[in-house]
């Protein structure tokens, strides 16, 4: 006789993005992070995941990549991490994003991984500089798009993890010496543990309840 028994697939969670996100995977970053606390949890089969992040990538280096790196694979949900880059670029490089472009191709994103039956997670793009009074350089932009971030999330009915506003938040409190890194990034962007351990516990509560 044999059992009809078959044991539910892992939930696939794609973790899609730039070099903050290629980092993550590494020890110590906040999907490795998030995989050590499901191995803890016992929970570790329930989930797949899966990092897709490639340093420098704006926006519509993910657009371009999202066939092969996100929906051949089939996932349950997508964490969308950028836009870092989509506002540094402009002035280092003259490389960026304009915002209306990064709506669209965002906007896009996320249709085609809806069409696929996924969940998107949108996240709002977190610090160019850690200094507490708001002097960042690109502080003025990057709050533009992670505004246009949120507004995308409420269009679109996608979660919304807005990392921006809890950065500042957390700088504001804990960054009394208005340093520009070293409070949750090592070198103003990339984070350091403390930013890698906030990120892995915002991540994991995200999908854990779905």
């Amino acid at each position: 006789m044999t059992s009809s028994f078959t044991s539910k697939p892992p939930k696939k969670i794609i973790f899609f993005g730039d070099s903050i996100t290629e980092m993550g995977v590494q020890k110590g970053g906040y999907i490795d992070l998030i995989q050590q606390k499901l191995i803890e949890n016992n929970q570790a089969e329930q989930y797949e995941l899966v990092g897709a992040g490639i340093g420098g990538n704006k926006i519509y280096d993910l657009y371009f990549r999202l066939e092969k790196d996100v929906l051949e694979l089939h996932p349950d949900v997508v964490f969308i991490f950028v836009g870092v880059n989509d506002v540094w670029h402009k002035d280092d490089f003259g490389t960026g994003t304009d915002p209306d472009r990064f709506d669209k191709f965002y906007t896009a994103i996320i249709e085609k991984i809806k069409g696929q039956g996924a969940e998107v997670i949108c996240v709002t793009p977190a610090a160019i500089g850690e200094k507490s009074d708001f002097s960042n350089p690109q502080d003025g932009d990057l709050n533009e798009y992670s505004k246009i971030v949120r507004q995308i999330a409420s269009n679109t009915n996608s979660q919304l993890i807005d990392l921006r506003k809890i950065f500042l938040d957390y700088n504001l409190t804990n960054n009394p010496e208005n340093l520009d890194r070293g409070i949750l990034t090592t070198d103003r962007v990339h984070l350091n543990q403390t930013g890698n351990e906030l990120v892995a516990e915002l991540f994991l509560q995200a999908f854990i309840s779905k």
